[in-house]
Formats: C-alpha cells, structure tokens, sequence
C-alpha cells in the first residue's frame, strides 16, 4: 500500500477493529513481540470481522490467503493493548485486498502496516469462484 492509498482508507474510516491484548507467550528473546506473531494478530481480527457476516462461505465458496504484505514500523513490548484497523483496499471477482493496521489501543502510535488478498474459491475444485455477496455488501458498506 502506498503512503497515499494509506491515507485514504485511513480518511474513510476501518472496515472492522479488533481489539487484541498482548500476551507474555507473545514475546521473543528480544522482550517484543516476535514478528510471526503479528501475523497471527491479523488473522484474528480477519476471522473476528467475518464472524459478522453471514454467509461469507459454505461447502463451495471459501476464502484462502493468496498474498500478505507487511511492514513492521516499530516493535511491540508487554503488555500492550492493541487495535487492528482492517480496511477495504480493492474488490475484485473473486478476492478482496484487506489493508490493515496494528496500532496501540491507548496512543495509536503505529507498529504495522500492509495488505492481504484473500481469494475465494471452490475447496473441491480449487478454482476461484465469485466473491460472496455478503462480502461485497459488507466491505461496500463500510468503504
């Protein structure tokens, strides 16, 4: 995401914020959050958001994880209270492109940006199939 795209989605507002606490097993030899696990945050606000839309898959439409970017601004330390911002970057056939920002729930001062594309496809066939409407309506809707 460029500086400019940032500032956009930042300017319309979050898709979804998930609020994450840090935990001790979190952290690395370095007493920080250990750079896999900010992954795992952006799973969790991914999986949080989607909880509150119906019908974003069933036996023939599920999403997969087909790109993820991520720029690591500066290093998380316990305890923390964190937000993550997810955004609606792109919607396209079959995918969507979700930016997202892990911010300090009390300052907001910045500890990650990036994206992800998120596909959905056919699990038996393994073919991209059409972005469920309930996506599409719930990233409208907040974009």
């Amino acid at each position: 995401m460029t500086d400019a795209q940032a500032l956009e989605a930042t300017a319309n507002g979050p898709l979804f914020v998930a609020a994450i606490g840090v935990r001790w097993r979190d952290l690395d030899a370095f007493n920080h959050v250990n750079n896999s696990n900010y992954l795992t945050y952006l799973e969790e606000a991914r999986l949080q958001w989607l909880q509150h839309v119906p019908g974003w898959f069933d036996e023939h439409s599920m999403p997969v994880l087909a790109a993820s970017e991520l720029n690591y601004r500066r290093p998380i330390e316990w305890p923390a209270q964190l937000n993550v911002e997810l955004f609606c970057e792109r919607l396209g056939n079959s995918s969507v492109t979700i930016a997202h920002r892990i911010v300090n729930a009390h300052d907001g001062a910045l500890y990650s940006d990036g994206k992800v594309v998120m596909v959905w496809m056919d699990p038996a066939s393994g073919k991209p199939v059409p972005l469920p409407q309930s996506i599409r309506d719930a990233a409208e809707a907040d974009a």
